[in-house]
């Protein structure tokens, strides 16, 4: 029947993500494990040099005084800039790390550090995550509009002599080099240019990193020393990972909508499918599968004109 077949169906890609989870942790291991083994052995060596020239400090102390300055840096408090650099509290800092928050994007690089923090931190995710995700999908829904139109358009030029699905996929391609462009390309070359420490690959790595909400954090605009207008330009930064992923929504969102692209519809049923599977298996009959029709009702004989889409048309 159609549903075990997509539980299975489901099963076997479960096993493709698994194994690939695999495969990338064997591919890490073997390109990152012996860079840290180096660090490693240059840090011992240094700690050592480092103990015979200063024979006044013991091996203990200066094992105390490392180990205070790696837990101040992984709360966000630096010793070696603890002088200089503007605090991390800041409006400017503030709101960066707020963004980071409700966009779950998370650097990491700074938390709080006061009880009454940490429980604020909670209630504060626990409201503005939902609301930071219906306001960007709000704004989504706006932006279709516009790609919309772009599809019809691209409908009337090429419907005469391509089929929807090469169409959709033209007009999937036009999104996705203007999501690479502006806000790849262009943002890493503005970030190089303001970070010293950078090059182009850093820049685009943070770029992808932040707009994917991954967030490692091991890369932080405005947070070299000496930075100049260090709170506004952390709100740019903000505004930027704010377009982003409005942009990526979008993005995922077109994907979503070719039916041929939607995976997900070889391995879950809609509702009025559940309840149709539901009353065959009572009866005893072999329900038909609908994911052929679904696709055969989005591109009725190759029309030309705009695929049915019910957001666009209740927006025009």
């Amino acid at each position: 029947m159609c549903f075990k077949n997509r539980i299975f169906r489901l099963f076997l890609f479960l096993l493709l993500v698994l194994g690939y989870l695999c495969v990338g942790a064997m591919i890490f291991m073997e390109m990152e494990g012996p860079k840290e083994i180096q660090m490693k052995h240059d840090l011992r060596a240094m700690r050592r040099d480092f103990l015979l020239q200063k024979t006044c400090i013991s091996d203990a102390e200066l094992e105390n005084f490392i180990v205070e300055v790696i837990e101040a840096n992984n709360r966000g408090v630096s010793a070696v800039a603890n002088v200089t650099k503007d605090p991390n509290w800041s409006f400017g800092q503030s709101l960066f790390f707020a963004c980071t928050i409700l966009t779950t994007i998370g650097y990491g690089h700074v938390t709080p550090l006061s009880e009454g923090g940490k429980v604020f931190c909670i209630v504060y995710a626990a409201i503005g995550i939902p609301l930071t995700l219906i306001m960007l999908t709000a704004i989504v829904e706006r932006c279709m509009i516009v790609t919309s139109k772009l599809l019809g358009w691209l409908n009337q030029r090429l419907g005469h002599s391509h089929t929807q699905f090469q169409i959709r996929l033209i007009h999937l391609t036009i999104i996705a080099f203007t999501l690479i462009l502006f806000m790849f390309l262009v943002p890493a070359a503005i970030l190089m240019t303001l970070e010293h420490e950078w090059d182009f690959l850093d820049a685009f790595y943070y770029c992808f990193i932040s707009l994917t909400t991954i967030g490692l954090g091991d890369y932080i605009p405005g947070d070299q020393l000496h930075q100049q207008y260090r709170a506004l330009y952390k709100v740019a930064t903000t505004g930027y990972l704010l377009v982003g992923l409005v942009m990526m929504m979008l993005l995922l969102t077109t994907i979503y909508d070719i039916p041929e692209l939607n995976l997900g519809l070889h391995f879950y049923m809609k509702k009025d499918e559940v309840d149709e599977e539901k009353v065959h298996l009572r009866s005893g009959e072999e329900p038909a599968c609908k994911y052929t029709e679904q696709i055969n009702k989005s591109y009725q004989g190759d029309s030309v004109t705009t695929p049915d889409s019910p957001k666009v048309q209740s927006k025009d």
